[in-house]
């Protein structure tokens, strides 16, 4: 696996668009930012605890399971055998961005799937932790219009 950083863009031409509106009229969008990457944390935070919104994650395998009782930590939540996972995620924002990842060296597998292991010979099916909902998606767009709003 990778030690480079992966990187998930918000590919919403309506959020984009009111994202340029702003920077035309702003003087700073730094406090944006910090609100965008307050939802991008909330939005990670329901998705651990909900297990995969709106969609499920994919159930754990047989010997996960059977793993995970004989060390005395089923049942539990997917992705949170130890919290490390989930306490990893943080945030950055700056005047220009919002970002939100993990600096564990398997984050990636987890968030996007694929092979792992000796020999990479275990599936691990993608959960997405890093995904924003409809409603996300919603919440951003008015906190972007109510900025703007003040703008004008």
């Amino acid at each position: 696996m990778s030690d480079k950083p992966i990187e998930i863009k918000l590919d919403n031409k309506e959020v984009e668009q009111k994202l340029q509106e702003l920077a035309k009229k702003s003087s700073s969008l730094k406090p944006l930012m910090k609100n965008i990457a307050g939802i991008f944390a909330s939005a990670a935070e329901d998705n651990f605890a909900e297990e995969g919104r709106p969609d499920k994650w994919i159930d754990l395998s047989e010997a996960t399971k059977k793993q995970r009782k004989r060390i005395g930590k089923f049942p539990g939540q997917i992705l949170q055998v130890t919290g490390q996972l989930a306490s990893s995620v943080n945030t950055y924002y700056d005047e220009d961005s919002a970002i939100i990842g993990s600096n564990l060296a398997y984050a990636a597998i987890h968030q996007l799937g694929g092979q792992a292991g000796k020999n990479e010979k275990v599936t691990i099916p993608a959960r997405p932790y890093l995904k924003l909902t409809t409603n996300n998606i919603n919440e951003l767009l008015k906190i972007l219009q109510k900025h703007l709003s003040l703008l004008l």
